[in-house]
């Protein structure tokens, strides 16, 4: 397998020639006939016994020779690949220049990294604003702690008040007929939380426990429904049952409940100190935001459009692996939106795009600042994933390149770099 061509088509896009020896493409046609072999009928020969030159002569010379290309592109390509020292960025379309009792020749078409450039990167002016924490964000969160240590309590002696949970069965029609998704039984629903279209639970209130009432409510004019939007609609109700979220008082058993704490005040400050470093690095990735945006604007690159596409799929990947983890998938969750595949990628692109440009320009920091990352930050790495993903370290390195760890630790590096350089006004 050797490289006998390489030329550049236009900016960027690259093709390269390559051959494939007579004995690697034999070994390849000889594997490809010992698996299909099991397949083929030959008369006068067992299935699966016939000899290859019988089966090459009933069904021509190269009937094994596209699977056999298939076998041996991949190592050819990438022998090929690293022989060029291009850095290739999209998928190769692959042709045949000839094929023969030598062995094959191959082309292959493809888009490459491309330069890139930057200046000013060094002294960007950004501001920095660190919100106050205040006494009501303080006691908003303590609400949230109090919010998520309180039991539930049923209500028998008064009609449902806001802030209740009113469990209900409910059923909607629209000019006298029911209409689809519009019922539901023994639903629980927190009267003010919103959930429910304007109207629906204000109407609630003020009924008791048994009770069967209807309401009346219009849906929005921009209601995901066109058949409902804008429209009046009746619902009738039947009120099961009442209940609500009875919060814990705060005071120095919630606190040593909830906390390693003794007291309310200790308490307090403590949720303050953690609220303040929370504001505090929240100030700090919007510095670190403005200076990537920054680094865009800067960069001068003509980047080819398969970069934005195969990172467009990298966050589709993503967004799949999240639904995934909740039970779902991207097409239950295109089914619920009427959206399609294609709809989504056209959607992350702007995110793709600034993905790739941010990186290009961050890469070409690190070049130009000699950036590094030594032997021992990369083992930490691979610990750390090790640690994430419950897996021995040696495991770890059999799938994750130990070039893609060091480039990413030295990407990481330069954005410190700009951090470090950058003009941070408060």
């Amino acid at each position: 397998m050797a490289l006998k061509k390489t030329t550049e088509i236009e900016k960027n896009l690259y093709e390269i020639e390559f051959d494939v020896d007579k004995e690697t493409f034999e070994a390849a046609i000889e594997k490809v006939y010992r698996k299909e072999v099991k397949k083929i009928n030959v008369p006068g020969f067992r299935k699966g016994k016939a000899p290859r030159s019988m089966i090459e002569r009933m069904y021509g010379k190269g009937v094994f020779y596209e699977d056999a290309i298939n076998e041996i592109i991949p190592d050819a390509y990438e022998a090929a690949i690293k022989e060029s020292g291009l850095d290739v960025v999209s998928r190769p379309e692959f042709d045949i220049v000839t094929i023969d009792d030598n062995g094959v020749v191959l082309k292959a078409k493809f888009y490459v990294k491309p330069e890139v450039s930057i200046d000013g990167y060094k002294g960007i002016e950004v501001e920095k604003t660190v919100k106050e924490v205040t006494d009501e964000d303080v006691t908003a969160e303590i609400d949230r702690a109090r919010q998520r240590a309180s039991r539930v309590i049923d209500v028998t002696d008064r009609p449902v008040q806001d802030g209740d949970i009113a469990n209900i069965d409910y059923e909607g029609f629209c000019d006298g007929v029911a209409f689809e998704g519009g019922k539901a039984e023994r639903y629980d629903l927190t009267i003010g939380s919103g959930s429910f279209i304007p109207g629906f639970e204000e109407q609630i209130i003020g009924h008791a426990s048994g009770e069967s009432f209807d309401i009346t409510v219009t849906f929005p004019e921009q209601y995901h429904s066109d058949e409902l939007a804008g429209k009046e609609a009746i619902f009738k109700i039947t009120l099961n049952s009442i209940k609500f979220n009875q919060l814990p008082e705060l005071d120095d058993e919630f606190v040593k409940d909830v906390s390693e704490f003794d007291t309310v005040d200790e308490y307090v400050a403590d949720v303050k100190a953690k609220l303040e470093k929370k504001n505090e690095q929240d100030a700090d990735r919007l510095v670190e935001n403005q200076l990537l945006d920054k680094l865009v604007e800067l960069l001068v690159a003509d980047i080819p459009a398969p970069m934005f596409e195969a990172e467009a799929e990298n966050i589709l990947r993503e967004y799949d692996n999240n639904f995934r983890m909740q039970g779902l998938d991207l097409n239950t969750y295109c089914q619920y939106t009427g959206q399609t595949l294609d709809d989504l990628r056209q959607q992350f692109m702007p995110s793709a795009e600034k993905r790739v440009k941010t990186r290009l320009a961050l890469e070409k920091i690190v070049e130009l600042e000699g950036i590094t990352a030594t032997e021992e930050e990369i083992e930490a790495e691979y610990a750390n994933l090790a640690s994430a993903y419950g897996l021995e370290i040696e495991k770890v390195k059999t799938f994750v390149d130990a070039e893609a760890i060091r480039l990413d630790l030295c990407v990481k590096k330069a954005v410190d770099f700009v951090k470090t350089n950058a003009v941070i006004k408060a």
